[in-house]
């Protein structure tokens, strides 16, 4: 064994020797040596680092497709709750959902664990998205497609079985962690301002029963951001980094918090809830919570996108990001405001 690679061994053998860090950026040669070879997919041709979200994404091409690389975060999300997602994915493929699933090594393993300076990461390889995202945002035919779709996912959803932990989208964890993890960056007045709302959301939406079919499997984060169309409007859901158990009109409102704080027309999201209940129509009581769903939403994404920023891109998290997200807080709050 040459000097030089003796050495390099031995210093990372020893950890005290090794500089504490949150986050390490893993090179895409290596990841080609050592994890995409146990899949069976031919000789890769490119492998690129492509965005850093929730977790860092690669773009990987062969001579005849293209997949997605992803590699999670040590920080974010536990291996059982990895596990439950890709199963998840494998399943409504099998039932014709159309979403990018993961591919399976050679060994049969839908993860694959990596040792990082920061801790234990898992990669998992994608089927690539056909098409892509909707220019200048969607449009009803698309909005309409993608409700349609989210119901008949919930629908099949319903008879998913998994071993690994179940996540849940419970009130404790949308709401009470979510508002633990703003606090710091809270004023007196925001703080005492968000604990009255959340006491309000929680007597609003306490008749929603956890129960089929009203209680299923969420995407917890549709958006036409995690939706590729072709140019024939067929689509392709990804990015279940925040799937869960919970209400299916979680989704719904999460989908319409987003289209809302992105400015998008009312009659893409009428398009939206009619396509999605052309399938499975929604009770009143469903409806009757939608708007403080749409609340809880946006705490959720909001202490997503904070701890996020901690990690990544501190910066960001000035006086004027905190103002921006508690106006339209309120604005969803407003008596005289309606999603539709």
């Amino acid at each position: 064994m040459p000097v030089a690679e003796c050495s390099v061994k031995h210093f990372l053998s020893t950890t005290d020797h090794l500089f504490p860090i949150t986050y390490s950026t893993l090179a895409p040669q290596a990841l080609v040596d050592r994890i995409l070879s146990r899949y069976a997919v031919g000789e890769i041709t490119s492998c690129v680092f492509w965005m850093r979200g929730l977790s860092d994404i690669y773009l990987v091409e062969t001579h005849d497709n293209r997949y997605v690389l992803r590699v999670s975060h040590a920080h974010w999300r536990s291996k059982a709750e990895i596990e439950f997602e890709l199963e998840l994915l494998a399943f409504l493929h099998r039932n014709y959902i159309p979403v990018a699933h993961p591919l399976t090594t050679e060994d049969g393993q839908l993860a694959i664990e990596i040792p990082a300076l920061e801790g234990k990461r898992y990669a998992s390889l994608f089927t690539h998205a056909a098409g892509q995202i909707a220019v200048g945002d969607l449009n009803k035919v698309q909005a309409q497609r993608l409700g349609e779709t989210l119901a008949k996912l919930h629908g099949a959803a319903q008879n998913f079985q998994c071993d690994a932990a179940r996540p849940h989208l419970t009130i404790d964890y949308l709401l009470d962690d979510s508002l633990r993890d703003l606090s710091p960056f809270l004023n007196a007045a925001a703080r005492s301002y968000m604990n009255d709302a959340i006491a309000q959301i929680k007597e609003q939406i306490h008749c929603l029963p956890q129960e089929m079919p009203l209680w299923s499997v969420c995407w917890g984060d549709p958006h036409s951001g995690n939706v590729h169309f072709t140019d024939t409007n067929d689509l392709t859901l990804f990015d279940f980094d925040q799937c869960g158990y919970g209400w299916r009109s979680f989704d719904i409102a999460k989908f319409l918090q987003v289209t809302l704080q992105a400015g998008i027309s009312p009659s893409v999201r009428k398009a939206f809830l009619d396509g999605y209940q052309s399938v499975q129509p929604l009770e009143d009581i469903e409806l009757k919570c939608m708007q403080p769903l749409m609340q809880v939403a946006q705490i959720w994404s909001w202490a997503i996108s904070v701890k996020s920023a901690i990690m990544h891109n501190h910066s960001k998290l000035d006086s004027s990001y905190f103002h921006q997200r508690l106006e339209h807080f309120k604005m969803l709050r407003s008596p005289d405001w309606k999603p539709l």
